[in-house]
């Protein structure tokens, strides 16, 4: 007998979500978007099996309901779900990158013995929407849980086991640990990035050239800034306590910097910059964390007509596809000129061995 999956939401993560999940023949996938193009587009890819006229259709028949949207989203349609028509047992779920405020919309479920278990799937693109859904999106990133004290763990187990197709890391955790660890990790990061392209936005003013000095290691460390503001207000207003605590350490975090710098002791300098590089150089590189990544390869290349349609055959070649391509003007603390970004590890490890034995040996490719 097969499990029926609802996803309300088919962007992005709701259409990944579905490929992934139908690689399952035992899970029967209905999709609801109120975007009808959408749907259209999901239902042809094979994303969903069923097209939902509405959500009441979608979740009357479900055993698992997924909400894909965003956090002030989804809490509206769980303060409506009272009035739904459920399946005995449903288990309802989300995707939403902050817990709290979603937990806490799903206490009346709860206490009308609804089963509500919160979830995070810890990935991302730079591409939006359902054109963008990947099967593989999950894979080796981490999809967080996190049920209520009360719930059945049978019921935490039978999720888990159900979202073994994403190929994911999946982990159980509290949501305010959850929302802890992703305002340290992934939306703090976020405030630190745009502030310091306000800094630079600033200093551009007096200085016009710093704009071009900034193409290089500035951008890459930046590169988050560019995210949908419209999310991450949300996400800002939403995870504002532990934010606002990432803040204050933060601050103090500089008060010591700006008295080493006063100090000007070269050996203590030396010993902040070489533990920072011990600890980072220490992290994992093998899996997704709470930020989105790009997997980049740096190419030293000849400056001859011809090089980069070169180098771009050699990878259309190989059928491996690429998410961006740059020329890196600066060369400062960079390897290379030209800059390619992968979807994954593994496309970049191809690319790399598919260059290393085509172009020129001169060329470092790193």
């Amino acid at each position: 007998m097969k499990i029926n999956v609802s996803i309300i939401g088919l962007g992005l993560i709701g259409g990944s979500l579905g490929l992934a999940l139908k690689r399952d023949p035992e899970l029967y996938v209905t999709g609801y978007d109120r975007s009808f193009s959408t749907l259209d587009q999901a239902f042809r890819r094979g994303i969903i099996d069923k097209i939902a006229t509405s959500i009441d259709n979608a979740c009357e028949d479900a055993d698992v309901i997924v909400f894909a949207t965003p956090v002030n989203t989804t809490v509206t349609m769980m303060q409506q779900a009272s009035q739904w028509t459920l399946k005995d047992g449903v288990i309802l779920t989300d995707t939403g990158s902050t817990k709290g405020p979603i937990m806490e919309a799903a206490q009346p479920l709860l206490e009308r013995g609804i089963t509500f278990i919160g979830g995070h799937p810890m990935a991302g693109s730079h591409k939006s929407g359902v054109t963008a859904a990947k099967e593989h999106l999950f894979e080796n990133a981490y999809y967080v849980l996190t049920p209520d004290a009360q719930t059945d763990k049978a019921k935490v187990d039978f999720l888990c086991q159900l979202l073994k197709p994403t190929k994911g890391k999946v982990v159980v955790l509290e949501a305010e640990e959850h929302d802890r660890m992703t305002a340290i990790v992934s939306h703090f990061p976020h405030l630190v990035a745009s502030s310091l392209v306000g800094r630079l936005s600033v200093q551009q003013e007096v200085q016009p050239f710093v704009r071009k000095l900034a193409a290089g290691g500035f951008r890459d460390l930046t590169r988050i800034a560019s995210a949908d503001p419209i999310m991450w207000r949300d996400i800002t207003t939403q995870n504002r306590v532990e934010l606002l605590k990432q803040l204050d350490g933060w601050l103090e975090e500089m008060e010591n910097v700006r008295t080493m710098l006063t100090s000007n002791d070269p050996s203590e300098i030396y010993e902040y910059f070489a533990g920072a590089k011990q600890f980072r150089d220490e992290l994992p590189i093998a899996s997704q964390g709470a930020l989105y990544m790009t997997y980049d390869l740096h190419i030293d290349i000849p400056d001859h007509p011809g090089i980069i349609s070169d180098i771009t055959k050699v990878l259309a070649d190989e059928r491996i596809s690429l998410t961006n391509i740059r020329i890196v003007e600066t060369r400062t603390d960079v390897f290379g000129i030209l800059v390619i970004s992968f979807q994954s590890a593994d496309d970049r490890e191809r690319a790399k061995a598919a260059l290393a034995q085509t172009m020129d040996y001169s060329m470092q490719i790193v």
